[in-house]
């Protein structure tokens, strides 16, 4: 907060008196709900204030010192804290309040002439922004719909029946569901994704801890969503039939749909209804549309898919737009497209014959760049929100201006219809998809809205309306003509008046003598403080008031001819208000087809922005070929992260990927830290995402099979106010992957097992692995620093193994791929190359990155020492197990499978290291041999060759490392 907005900070009016009254007030405030603050309204809106521990959060968090704070009615000790913020800082707050910070919001203001008497005159909440949207989105658009939910929940025995109701009163829609869950809820979770909820309406639980209540909410707090507690009585269906016929535009009981006869989401929509106060508003009658949304028309997401593909916006992202997703596809050019793109990316299709009409247009936009850039430079840019716009004429609170707003856009249709028209780049089809989905579709409009520019054009005067002046054109009513000939004669007389004194007084017109209409004079005239000596004993002159800027005065003739034309601009405002009120009207009824056209803008901006968006990226997008779901691959060539390519500086290393149905199924994917495994995984199921919206997709080549669902688990966090630890949340996510994959969905698990034990993690992952692969046989992609666990092939059928490659090498020595000992085990240098390769990677390299880390040195050895001594200790223990499982005791112990591998994995690292020492023994010992044998005898040298092969068979047969190596002819 700037010193400038300190001083700019209103104070309060009250005597001492009033201060104990108000004070008495505020203490005697009902309990609000949680996170919710409070402003009181003052001076009629001029200012606000806040009280208590709001008045400590408003100093916080928006003017950042507690300077700010006074405490009216005593001191720091018996005062009730309090500070103001002016209409435009609160305007603010309220933004960041309500859209960001997810808080609830109440208004209060004094009764008229009953100042002590207070009540609240706004309500607000993420999803309920009805009250306030005037405050909120006066000067900045409006960038995503406030969605509020319902739910009500009916389980019979291991069956759960979910209905809900959503509402988004900006466009006047109310949507249903109802559909089976399992225990996770995980069909929940992925409709108030789809749906972008900000705010959820549930049963209060009312002290009986309901089990089902208490895992929706762990859903909705997982999803970030707002959670208000409602009657179970706001629930009733008793009035729902005639409250939905009171609502909904068709002209049809609700009874005699379909809809009605599901119970549940009928509950929920009697709850929204109610608490969204729809039936208090008349407006509102016969102007909401009901819709079902089908869970199965769009791909899955749950939230943890949403947080690891960076989908959405996040606060740790700044103003760097382009970290998720979202930032890097929106250069939509309206506010409609912006909200559109939103909920196409939570709404991925999973129908190939619409994924693939979006991809042909986005393709034909792609290959006319001018196209491109004249729809939007020169159209797009120029249209507002219709959704908003009809809105103020729905509620009946539009102006002129807004009538304007709407003209100005008929007028640029036949533009946009030209523009799109004349686009012959790419194919008949590309041309005709475009005219069927666009170009007849706007041109139809242009006729259906014909009339309406026909009544502005005879009603506004458009050339006012360069000066920001919108008014009733004089020439349209005979009584506005007469009065707008009589001002304009009125007028004259004033400029006669003002040259007159100008020349009587030498002063210039308008530079020295100004003639200006003043709030409280009326027309008049002003000269500076030093030029108004002049006036002096000068007894036709009327001082009126000395001002800062000057002395203002008048003459006889002059207040006359401002009397009179301030009488004939009030009749005239009269006139032109009962007509500008017709006007309105008469517009008001195009607010269906506006729109309709606005749905339409939305849809061409977006696809516009995909084809922006591909041509522009560092190298080119290109269209992905897309295959029904439960057929084809997913094979990308030179695949890339759209995000990460996209920033400053980053020179990003393409990988392919190939996921194959019957060959490799499940991915699994090793490599040192920082290495790109996690970018690996995650770009693929981006890629997948994007593909499905219609996007085109950051590779040289692609093709993907339509995916019914991502998940994903990713990244580690816990949550200590809520009671879930890291690996508790870890363990909750997978779950809810185990019960919701299919054999069509894309599993995304990376770092699995983390947060236990090493052993019950691997023994965790490797059960994990093993069921995806043999039991779901979905494409999945596993990141693990498990390296036993890429034995998991041996077991279970089409799974394959990738690494990231890293060059390591010693001081003096060439490094080699995935290599960790140097000559002497020391001063090992790491480039990490971030290239996936086929094959296991069978080390860790998490030493090296603490060195990278510049961990003391005496930290890194002692790390060091501990690896080999747990190393050891690990061998000596799978020793021990394989001595009692020879010794066939009854105490045997049960060994996994994983386990197996691991005790593989030491057994085959002490091998390499003994065989290493033998090698070097022979290699010397062959060496001197060959000394005292002529180079040209090669008997001598077998001879040679095969004495120290005799000397060391049985330290060789013992080792099968050494076996392996010196499998070659000289030693068969």
């Amino acid at each position: 907060m700037t010193e400038a907005s300190l001083k700019d900070r209103p104070e309060f009016d009250l005597d001492n008196q009033g201060e104990q009254k108000y004070c008495s007030f505020l203490r005697s405030l009902p309990e609000r709900q949680e996170n919710c603050i409070r402003l009181f309204e003052r001076s009629s809106g001029d200012f606000y204030s806040v009280h208590g521990e709001d008045a400590y959060f408003i100093a916080q968090h928006v003017y950042k010192t507690t300077s700010v704070i006074k405490y009216l009615g005593g001191d720091v000790s018996t005062g009730v804290p309090s500070c103001t913020l002016s209409r435009t800082t609160c305007e603010t707050f309220l933004r960041d309040a309500l859209l960001n910070r997810q808080m609830r919001v109440e208004i209060w203001a004094a009764e008229p002439r009953k100042q002590n008497v207070w009540s609240i005159v706004k309500r607000a909440s993420p999803g309920n922004l009805q009250d306030m949207e005037d405050l909120l989105f006066s000067h900045t658009d409006m960038a995503a719909s406030p969605i509020v939910l319902a739910v009500k929940v009916q389980t019979g025995g291991d069956q759960r029946t979910v209905g809900v109701c959503f509402a988004d009163a900006t466009v006047r829609e109310l949507g249903i569901s109802e559909f089976i869950d399992n225990d996770l809820y995980s069909n929940f979770e992925s409709l108030v994704i789809q749906l972008g909820v900000k705010e959820c309406l549930i049963v209060a639980d009312e002290g009986q801890k309901d089990y089902e209540l208490s895992k929706l909410r762990s859903v909705l707090l997982h999803c970030d969503i707002v959670i208000t507690e409602r009657k179970k009585s706001d629930f009733s269906i008793k009035d729902v039939e005639q409250d939905f016929n009171r609502l909904l535009e068709e002209d049809i009981n609700i009874a005699a749909l379909p809809e009605f006869e599901l119970k549940n989401a009928m509950a929920a929509s009697a709850c929204v209804i109610k608490y969204l106060a729809l039936l208090s508003d008349e407006t509102n009658f016969r102007q909401y549309t009901l819709r079902n949304h089908d869970l199965s028309q769009y791909m899955k997401l749950d939230a943890s898919a949403v947080r690891a593909l960076n989908l959405m916006p996040s606060p740790q992202d700044g103003n760097n737009k382009s970290m998720s997703l979202y930032g890097l596809l929106n250069k939509c050019k309206t506010s409609q497209g912006g909200r559109m793109l939103g909920q196409w990316l939570k709404q991925p299709l999973v129908d190939v014959e619409a994924i693939e009409k979006r991809q042909m247009m986005v393709e034909a936009l792609t290959l006319d760049s001018e196209l491109r850039q004249t729809l939007q430079e020169s159209h797009l840019k120029m249209i507002p929100d219709l959704h908003r716009l009809a809105k103020r004429f729905q509620r009946g609170v539009a102006s002129l201006q807004d009538v304007v707003r709407a003209y100005q856009v008929v007028v640029r249709l036949p533009g946009l219809v030209a523009a799109l028209a004349a686009c012959e780049t790419g194919s008949p089809e590309h041309k005709e998809m475009l005219d069927r989905e666009f170009t007849g579709s706007f041109d139809e409009y242009c006729t259906n809205l014909q009339k309406l520019q026909e009544l502005v054009e005879t009603t506004i005067d458009l050339e006012a309306v360069d000066n920001h002046e919108y008014r009733i054109k004089a020439e349209f009513d005979q009584g506005l003509k007469d009065l707008r000939s009589k001002m304009e004669t009125v007028k004259l007389t004033m400029e006669r008046e003002h040259e007159r004194v100008a020349q009587e007084l030498n002063m210039e017109v308008d530079k020295k003598l100004k003639m200006e209409d003043h709030q409280v004079y009326g027309w008049s005239f002003r000269l500076s403080r030093n030029d108004s000596s002049c006036l002096r004993n000068k007894s036709s002159y009327i001082e009126l008031t000395t001002q800062k800027n000057g002395v203002l005065f008048t003459t006889t003739k002059m207040r006359s001819a401002s009397q009179s034309f301030g009488e004939a601009s009030q009749e005239y405002e009269r006139t032109q208000s009962s007509l500008a009120k017709e006007v309105i009207g008469i517009v008001s009824t195009y607010c269906p087809v506006l729109e309709k056209l606005n749905t339409l803008v939305a849809q061409l901006d977006v696809l516009v922005s995909f084809a922006h968006v591909s041509v522009h990226a560092p190298m080119p997008f290109v269209r992905p070929r897309m295959s029904a779901m439960g057929t084809g691959d997913v094979v990308l060539k030179e695949s890339r992260h759209p995000c990460l390519e996209a920033q400053d500086d980053v020179a990003f290393i393409p990988n392919d990927v190939n996921l194959v149905r019957g060959a490799t199924e499940f991915l699994i994917i090793t490599g040192p830290n920082m290495g790109g495994k996690s970018t690996y995984i995650r770009q693929i199921g981006v890629i997948a995402l994007m593909a499905q919206t219609g996007c085109f997709v950051p590779c040289s080549e692609a093709s993907l099979c339509v995916f019914d669902c991502i998940l994903a688990r990713v990244g580690a966090g816990d949550s200590q106010m809520k009671g879930v630890s890291t690996f508790m949340a870890e363990m909750l996510e997978t779950a809810s992957i185990l019960k919701s994959a299919t054999v069509n969905s894309l599993i995304v698990i990376d770092e699995l097992g983390r947060g236990t034990s090493t052993y019950d993690g691997f023994g965790l992952a490797w059960a994990i692995s093993e069921h995806i692969a043999t039991q779901i046989k979905s494409f999945c992609l596993f990141a693990t620093h498990f390296h036993e666990l890429t034995s998991l092939g041996e077991t279970a059928p089409f799974v394959g193994n990738l690494h990231v490659s890293a060059h390591v090498g010693g001081s003096g020595t060439e490094g080699e791929d995935n290599t960790s000992q140097g000559s002497n085990g020391k001063n090992r240098e790491i480039t990490l190359l971030y290239k996936v390769v086929e094959g296991v990677c069978d080390q860790s390299f998490g030493i090296h990155v603490a060195e990278l880390a510049q961990f003391p040195d005496s930290v890194v050895q002692l790390a060091k020492r501990k690896a080999i001594e747990l190393e050891d200790f690990s061998t000596h223990q799978h020793s021990a197990t394989a001595a009692a499982s020879m010794d066939g005791g009854s105490n045997k112990p049960a060994v996994s499978s994983g386990q197996t591998a691991l005790a593989n994995k030491r057994a085959k690292n002490e091998d390499v290291e003994a065989g290493v020492i033998v090698m070097e023994k022979m290699i010397q010992e062959i060496a001197s041999g060959m000394a005292a044998v002529a180079a040209t005898d090669r008997n001598a040298m077998l001879q040679t060759v095969e004495r120290v092969r005799d000397q060391y068979q049985s330290t060789i047969d013992a080792n099968p490392w050494l076996q392996e190596q010196l499998s070659g002819e000289y030693w068969a």
